[in-house]
């Protein structure tokens, strides 16, 4: 039995007539062939006439004595009857919020909630999802400023140090916390960067020549040497000889050419997504290479 306040079969009086004998409507007829048919329940059972014998008395007994899902269930029939009823004769809704004060009742005692009426404004369109990442002048900067290396004409280690400072600025930009080049005991790294939980380190190379396998299998060995789990991105201006992605056996590194860099750029490709889709068709298609264009086509 369900448990309905003062407020509650007020309301309920209110949509649908109760008090006065009458329910919508119905005649006696048709009130028991809706109940039985739309509610399950034969209304016209002696057990509804404990307050008489008219149609608001039996339907206030059945308030006060039937389960919460047969309540809820003759609740939204007969709301839609209203609905069709009010709306066949060109009615405008006389009672404030109507639809959304019996939804509530309905989903307060365990019920589906009520669908939205014919002539009810449609629901807002969810707001636009915030853009993430840069700004579109932080990006047009990095743009350029990649431009600008691809014209240098200083010599090889300078073009080096530059290309290292851009890329830390262009993960640093995706909020991929870059760190610049490093010195561990022995060997130079890069720089290094986070990527979903977890750390990348980094390989820059830009020179005309392309990158062999021996370049590839040395910068795997260092982050194979790191903490389980740590991985490698290979970013080389000039990319890698066709021998060398055969030769190399990829196993915690992804790489990078000039063309990746500068497709991600003009397309305003999230970088963050660039490592996630080269990491995993890498992993799934065990090919080290894989260029942007063909992620993203």
């Amino acid at each position: 039995m369900a448990e309905l306040t003062t407020a509650d079969m007020t309301l309920i009086d209110t949509l649908f007539g109760m008090y006065s004998g009458w329910v919508l409507d119905f005649s006696n007829d048709r009130f028991q062939a809706f109940f039985v048919r739309d509610v399950g329940v034969d209304i016209y059972k002696p057990r509804f006439e404990i307050h008489g014998t008219s149609k608001g008395k039996r339907l206030r007994a059945f308030l006060e004595i039937a389960p919460p899902a047969y309540l809820t269930k003759a609740l939204a029939a007969l709301w839609d009857v209203r609905e069709s009823e009010r709306l066949g004769k060109g009615a405008e809704e006389t009672v404030p919020h109507a639809r959304a004060r019996l939804n509530a009742l309905v989903v307060r005692l365990g019920g589906k909630p009520l669908p939205a009426g014919f002539d009810e404004p449609a629901p807002a369109a969810p707001p636009a999802p915030e853009k993430k990442g840069p700004s579109e002048g932080v990006l047009a900067a990095l743009e350029q400023e990649f431009l600008a290396l691809t014209t240098m004409n200083d010599a090889a280690q300078a073009r080096g140090y530059a290309f290292e400072r851009f890329l830390k600025r262009w993960f640093d930009a995706w909020g991929l916390d870059a760190r610049a080049s490093f010195k561990l005991v022995g060997e130079q790294i890069d720089g290094s960067f986070e990527h979903r939980g977890t750390v990348y380190l980094m390989e820059a190379k830009w020179t005309d020549a392309k990158t062999d396998a021996a370049a590839l299998r040395s910068f795997q060995e260092k982050a194979g040497d790191g903490f389980e789990g740590t991985r490698g991105l290979f970013v080389s201006y000039s990319g890698f000889t066709d021998q060398g992605l055969v030769a190399f056996n990829a196993k915690r590194v992804i790489l990078m050419h000039g063309m990746d860099v500068f497709e991600a750029l003009q397309r305003r490709i999230s970088l963050d997504e660039v490592v996630a889709a080269k990491f995993r068709r890498g992993t799934e298609e065990r090919r080290s290479m894989i260029p942007v264009r063909e992620l993203f086509p």
